[in-house]
């Protein structure tokens, strides 16, 4: 196991004993996809590769934690961000990652089938 998975299961581990719902990292296996030819032009849309700017040799990761609702994140982060673990996870000397490079924000799902 490498050091990224060990820091990635981990940190998922944190954010279920907290109450997250679901935590899911996952890697980018399709950089270029192709886009059918005939498609047209305005569905064309940007490889995800393309969009986070990677470089030769880079990794994309994109994860995601599932909460009930935005009162409930904000709980669980709290704990999360209070928990020791994480702390020592997040020293800059122990990051697998370049954390500058990581985005973060908080989304509603508009469609859950």
């Amino acid at each position: 196991m490498t050091l990224i998975e060990k820091w990635q299961k981990a940190a998922g581990k944190i954010w279920i004993e907290h109450g997250a719902l679901q935590y899911k990292e996952c890697v980018l296996e399709d950089a270029k996809p192709a886009m059918p030819e005939d498609a047209p032009e305005t569905c064309k849309i940007t490889p995800f590769g393309e969009l986070a700017g990677t470089k030769d040799g880079e990794t994309v990761i994109f994860a995601f934690i599932v909460y009930k609702s935005r009162e409930h994140r904000d709980e669980v982060n709290k704990k999360v961000m209070a928990d020791p673990r994480m702390q020592e996870a997040c020293d800059e000397n122990n990051m697998p990652f370049d954390p500058s490079r990581m985005a973060y924000g908080g989304f509603k799902a508009l469609v859950d089938l």
